[in-house]
């Protein structure tokens, strides 16, 4: 199984476009010290040309020219996505539906909640349908389900929703079971497993135990301090607040997964976490940890 980060930022990518905060300010002045990032996705591939999406950020279509395997199929119109598995119904992982509505074909993978929100609070599918074809796939949490090519024909890929502890998006009407959930993704053939979290926020022993069944971790590393934008005077939340467990601290994640054996790698990173750049303290802590600070266009095969 081929993995491929194709966005490793939090909303709003790196730099944000509106931010000056001491990270962003380092991005713009001094690009060799943080390579800019797009907002968060991956894509998974059995055979590296036919590609599933884990989550569409507003930023897909510059993501799906990185791609590899990617060429002309033998008529005017190439689609390299199969198809697209959600992990919940934020702005920055579903606007990208809307964007691949030249497909004129769409196959959602997702779990009834996450469409329940798609469908009535921000409309996505609605106005997606109004171009494109929609199938949606509902995922059971702790379910595996076999992923499935454009034509119908199975692909040896599966995967697994777990829950994670997180609030419904703040525009949602509803917070029923599965609203957010991680994936575990596993390859048939292979027996490679990975797993994609971007938004989790807290490592349960229960989440845990899954993780360290995979392969290769892709985890919410959004924020590097519980008080990060309070500090910087940007919010008046935590980062345990806004969903997000901080890499650092006793109970961060870092000192959670310090001890795995998987390959661990931090996505979904927030412009203003220090850890973005290359030279910094908190970028030194999490290599000697072993852990990447994922970078667009990391891959992986499994």
């Amino acid at each position: 199984m081929h993995v491929v980060l194709l966005g490793t930022a939090a909303g709003g990518g790196f730099p944000q476009w509106n931010c000056w905060c001491p990270t962003c300010r380092s991005g713009r002045s001094q690009p060799h010290r943080a390579i800019p990032r797009t907002q968060s996705s991956a894509a998974v591939s059995a055979d590296g040309e036919r590609w599933f999406l884990l989550n569409a950020s507003p930023d897909v279509r510059s993501q799906l020219a990185c791609l590899p395997g990617i060429r002309p199929g033998s008529g005017v119109r190439h689609v390299p996505v199969e198809g697209i598995v959600i992990t919940d119904a934020e702005l920055d992982h579903t606007l990208g539906i809307v964007l691949l509505r030249e497909a004129r074909s769409l196959q959602l993978y997702l779990t009834e909640a996450v469409q329940s929100i798609l469908e009535a609070d921000s409309r996505l599918l609605p106005v997606t349908r109004a171009f494109a074809e929609v199938t949606v796939t509902q995922l059971t949490p702790g379910k595996r389900t076999p992923l499935h090519y454009r034509d119908g024909k199975t692909c040896r890929i599966w995967v697994e929703p777990i829950e994670v502890p997180a609030g419904p998006p703040r525009f949602a009407s509803t917070s029923a079971e599965g609203h957010t959930v991680g994936m575990i993704i596993g390859d048939e053939a292979t027996g490679g497993r990975c797993a994609f979290v971007p938004g989790c926020a807290e490592l349960s022993p229960s989440i845990l135990e899954k993780l360290e069944q995979t392969d290769l971790l892709l985890f919410d590393g959004t924020f590097w301090s519980d008080r990060e934008l309070i500090e910087l005077g940007i919010s008046d939340r935590t980062a345990r607040e806004m969903d997000h467990l901080p890499v650092s601290g006793p109970e961060g994640s870092l000192a959670r997964l310090s001890a795995m054996d998987t390959r661990r790698v931090y996505t979904h990173i927030n412009n203003s976490n220090p850890m973005l750049l290359e030279d910094s303290p908190e970028r030194s802590a999490v290599e000697q940890a072993g852990i990447l600070v994922g970078a667009d266009g990391m891959s992986f095969t499994l």
